[in-house]
């Protein structure tokens, strides 16, 4: 028990130091990273094509870019996305298939989802997941996942493991709060969607992004010390998780630092975020420096350091 106290505060105060060096830079500004708000990129396994929510605050799309001799191409729309409001890509490890939440109806023919999330209606943004697969040089027919992981047309932010296990995030029982859920696959399907016994509904956690192994996950959180929503990390040692990490204030902002993904190598955590760039006084600020939420990115290495340490 010592050992485990011992190396819980050791883990706490490697990541103290590893915050204060860590400086966040902005993902493909101009390009990727645009005058409207964009989050949530989801790598091809080679990490050479991106998928991302492109969002004007209304209604939102997923788009592709690819890069190309160093440069990323101007994005353009996925091919499954367009015509009802979709978000939030998710790509599974291997780049067979990838999850996406969309307020499509459930059927055709029918309406678009409504939402009922934050202590409030949501009318027509509402979401389920859905899951398209590369087939044959292609993106396949969009199909929704079954009810037990759709528990109501308030299912966000879909995180894939290299099994299939779907992390994702779910109204609470006090609906005022969202709260993270795992559905381990099992025999093509999915077992009943367990919450993350570190996610209790008692305050408001958001977009896993979980490493392939399920060793870690980085998720935002309103919990404590966060100013609104913060960065945390949770690492899973000996099918235990262990108590999440703030990833410090030189990392999170004073607003808004949510929809956490990972590189395809996971040593690199992309977020997005709605704080400003830091300019020279009398610098005019670019078209999309403005408050809008834009991906950032850090390096994950020190913290995953960190941690390795302290198992020894």
């Amino acid at each position: 028990m010592l050992r485990v106290a011992f190396a819980a505060v050791l883990t706490l105060l490697c990541a103290d130091v590893v915050a204060q060096d860590v400086t966040p830079s902005v993902f493909a500004p101009g390009v990727i990273s645009g005058p409207l708000h964009d989050s949530a990129p989801a790598f091809a396994p080679d990490g050479r094509t991106v998928y991302f929510t492109r969002s004007d605050g209304t209604e939102s799309s997923i788009l592709v870019s690819h890069l190309d001799n160093g440069h990323w191409s101007t994005p353009t729309m996925a091919p499954f996305s367009g015509q009802w409001s979709d978000m939030e890509p998710a790509m599974s490890p291997d780049g067979r298939f990838l999850v996406f939440v969309s307020n499509r109806p459930k059927t055709p023919g029918g309406q678009p989802l409504d939402g009922y999330f934050m202590g409030r209606s949501f009318p027509g943004h509402g979401g389920n997941l859905w899951k398209v697969s590369w087939e044959n040089g292609k993106w396949g027919t969009p199909v929704r996942l079954p009810d037990a992981v759709n528990r109501s047309d308030s299912t966000f932010a879909p995180a894939v493991a290299a099994d299939g296990t779907l992390y994702f995030m779910h109204p609470a029982a006090d609906p005022k709060h969202f709260e993270l859920f795992r559905a381990a696959a099992h025999r093509g399907g999915y077992d009943e969607p367990q919450a993350l016994p570190f996610s209790d509904g008692h305050v408001t956690d958001v977009d896993p992004a979980v490493a392939p192994d399920e060793s870690f996950v980085v998720f935002g959180s309103s919990r404590s010390p966060a100013r609104q929503i913060d960065l945390f990390i949770v690492f899973r040692d000996n099918g235990q998780w262990g108590t999440p990490i703030h990833l410090g204030n030189g990392v999170n902002s004073a607003g808004s630092d949510a929809e956490a993904r990972l590189s395809p190598d996971h040593q690199t955590l992309y977020f997005a975020s709605d704080r400003l760039e830091d300019i020279a006084p009398g610098t005019v600020r670019a078209d999309w420096d403005n408050g809008k939420y834009n991906i950032w990115q850090i390096p994950l290495g020190p913290w995953l350091d960190a941690h390795a340490r302290s198992q020894h």
